[in-house]
């Protein structure tokens, strides 16, 4: 990892307080407020980005979602005493409008500034290496050989690593593309000069190196991203309950217990909060 790299959006929110359930009727009176204000249809609505094995990820055969986002979601609709359902959003954009529309309670994605004037961010449940994938013989190396003159760098969109390049490169050029084209096009694109480098999360990237001999990833990231959970814009109760349960969590092995089942590569869990 480049020692250099930090959470260019870390923003480790302080929780005000720990919700703690006294014995008796103040107990389910807290459960019944807590279930109230975390999930009002009386179901935790849960929503991920789709593609994205850092938050989740789908078995094809069963369908079953299984992920540091599930695991999150099934511990909070636990607590809560509610069922739950966890689905898949094609983008930030859908991810956020479910929430805005009231069709899901809570999702998860990276923090940026102009997502956070449309919905409200939690302090981060991991922290996601962002690097490039090159073909095999490229001289690019580390993070800071893809910054010079001339280097192209494919990236999508509206993606967190994408926006973090567009702020912070000083010579290499981002090509926009409106979504990831195959690895298998990825190499033709490489062979032609199209493009040097493509950007995005490690985990991803290291699966893509795996399965293609051409390709390989950089030695270190560029920088690490928050992955958060969000709620609607103005709902304070319902991102204190998820900031509490957050501060448990990095304060345990919740979290790293997650990380280590869902294999993921260059992921970290976040330090607790210092008190």
């Amino acid at each position: 990892m480049n020692p250099n790299a930090q959470p260019y959006n870390g923003r480790m929110r302080q929780s005000k307080r720990l919700l703690v359930f006294a014995p008796g009727w103040l107990a389910l009176t807290c459960l019944t407020a807590a279930a109230a204000d975390l999930a009002p249809t009386g179901t935790l609505r849960a929503t991920f980005l789709a593609g994205n094995p850092v938050q989740a990820t789908i078995d094809t055969s069963t369908g079953a979602i299984s992920g540091p986002a599930a695991d999150i979601v099934k511990e909070l609709a636990r607590r809560a005493g509610v069922p739950y359902t966890i689905t898949p959003s094609n983008g930030a954009k859908e991810l956020i409008e479910r929430l805005n529309a009231h069709t899901a309670d809570i999702g998860f994605l990276a923090w940026e500034a102009d997502r956070a004037r449309l919905v409200d961010f939690s302090g981060p449940y991991l922290l996601m290496g962002t690097t490039y994938l090159v073909p095999a013989a490229s001289p690019i190396r580390t993070a800071a050989d893809a910054d010079r003159p001339g280097v192209k760098i494919g990236a999508v969109d509206g993606n967190s690593p994408t926006i973090y390049l567009q702020q912070h490169l000083k010579n290499a050029k981002v090509i926009l593309w409106t979504a990831a084209p195959p690895f298998e096009e990825m190499l033709k694109m490489f062979a032609s000069g199209q493009v040097d480098a493509y950007a995005g999360n490690r985990a991803r990237l290291v699966e893509a190196a795996d399965r293609y001999p051409g390709l390989r990833v950089a030695q270190d990231n560029f920088t690490l991203l928050e992955q958060n959970i969000v709620v609607q814009k103005g709902d304070a109760a319902k991102l204190r309950i998820v900031n509490d349960f957050l501060d448990e969590a990095r304060a345990s092995t919740f979290l790293r217990d997650s990380l280590i089942r869902a294999k993921l590569a260059g992921v970290e869990a976040p330090p607790a909060k210092t008190r």
